[in-house]
């Protein structure tokens, strides 16, 4: 049986626990909601991995390495997402529940104090960041930055996302970009700590035993330093329903690539995940694109052999969905009029019954499977927490489950495709 409860515990600070008794594992995580700027996610998405190096208590990573021994082993990592316009940057904790420890043992208040003290306490040097440490992490993350380049069907999205949404804050990586981060200093980096502290709202997890008072107390005691100044707003998230030119954009790029990357991205009318057509946006997603008894899969991969791969993907909190290939340089044109067509396909209810109950189960079961995994269920309700939603995901399946054809084509309708990227090898 799993309860799920929402409660503010300070102007800006909100908890959600779920109680459970299924895992033998709690998992605890804080995360700073920022709006998406270019300006400030290299400095967001450097801070986690700043603070994460040493406490005042525990000044070094081999202190906070005996500090996490004594909650048994237990983990926390610096951690940066990206739901829809918001950044999501803090830490994800996993420790021993009490209830497989020893005596009277309890684990919850100590991992939740450690947590405390990393985003309050960190270590310093002259009032600052230690600049040993704002240096090396900031060489980590200008290698992870430049890094993406290295997965290329990650990158054709990534650039995909840039292009199609260039000027809007989607458009913005959740690392930032490699020259704003080697701009980074101590003293901009602490700056930006600061204001975070004080303006951005936060977001608390919990899953394991514990009763749910029990774990605001303990996280209320761990964050009582927190410095406020008002009511923290929550970003918001701009959903554009229509295309901004009158034909698709095409933007080609050559790398030493042999395979070519073909991506497509569309915009869906506003529909997302405030609209009441959402789970027909989800269960054409998955018809479409998004699983393995897709349309794109079945035909454009597996009978017509023009993709190497072929996929969708939906931005719910954006209204965008992404269309990903790999192709043969040649059948750029085949390719893209076949994976058109199987939209068109969609559009005028060309749809089977076995494939709308095989979109339906597989969202479903990816639902239901996420009630299982520790780690995607905190990501769930992080992306419901930056939504502003408190709907479930049993909540969620009953709506797919009873999502019609029709409605599926309606969704198919409100598509509008926007840019298209090419990701090609060098000629010669």
């Amino acid at each position: 049986m799993i309860q799920v409860t929402h409660r503010e515990l300070m102007p800006g600070v909100r908890l959600t626990a779920v109680h459970t008794d299924k895992f033998k594992s709690n998992v605890l995580s804080l995360s700073l909601l920022a709006p998406l700027a270019a300006e400030t996610a290299s400095a967001n998405a450097l801070l986690p991995c700043v603070l994460r190096r040493g406490t005042a208590r525990h000044p070094d990573m081999e202190a906070l390495s005996a500090a996490l021994d004594d909650l048994y082993g237990g983990s926390i990592e610096p951690s940066v997402r990206k739901k829809g316009e918001t950044q999501a940057v803090g830490f994800v904790a996993s420790f021993l529940d009490d209830a497989y420890a020893p005596g009277e043992t309890h684990i919850l208040e100590d991992a939740a104090g450690l947590l405390g003290d990393l985003l309050l306490r960190p270590a310093t040097e002259s009032g600052g960041f230690r600049r040993d440490y704002v240096e090396g992490e900031r060489a980590n993350l200008i290698d992870r930055i430049q890094a993406q380049i290295n997965e290329k069907r990650a990158y054709s999205l990534l650039r995909l996302t840039q292009e199609m949404c260039a000027g809007e804050p989607f458009g913005v990586d959740k690392l930032g970009d490699a020259a704003r981060a080697a701009a980074l200093t101590p003293e901009g980096l602490w700056e930006r700590y600061q204001a975070l502290l004080s303006q951005a709202p936060i977001e608390l997890y919990y899953c394991g035993s514990a009763p749910a008072d029990r774990v605001a107390e303990a996280l209320t005691s761990a964050l009582a330093g927190l410095p406020r100044t008002g009511t923290p707003e929550r970003p918001g998230c701009g959903v554009r329903a229509e295309v901004s030119h009158e034909a698709p954009r095409l933007v080609t790029e050559s790398l030493d690539v042999t395979q070519g990357k073909l991506a497509l991205g569309f915009r869906t009318g506003g529909s997302c995940v405030w609209t009441e057509d959402f789970p027909a946006l989800m269960v054409f997603n998955a018809l479409y694109g998004g699983t393995p008894t897709s349309k794109l899969f079945l035909n454009v991969r597996e009978k017509l052999s023009l993709c190497y791969f072929a996929s969708s993907t939906l931005e719910k909190c954006k209204g965008v969905l992404m269309v990903s290939s790999g192709i043969e340089s040649g059948s750029f044109e085949k390719a893209k009029a076949e994976i058109l067509a199987q939209l068109e396909n969609c559009r005028q209810g060309a749809i089977e019954d076995w494939e709308i109950t095989a979109a339906r189960q597989a969202i479903i079961s990816s639902l239901s499977a996420t009630l299982d995994a520790q780690g995607r269920l905190e990501d769930f309700w992080l992306g419901q927490a930056a939504a502003g939603l408190e709907e479930a995901p049993q909540a969620l399946a009953r709506r797919i489950g009873a999502v019609t054809r029709d409605q599926v084509a309606a969704a198919a309708h409100k598509l509008a495709l926007d840019t298209i990227y090419f990701l090609k090898g060098k000629e010669g």
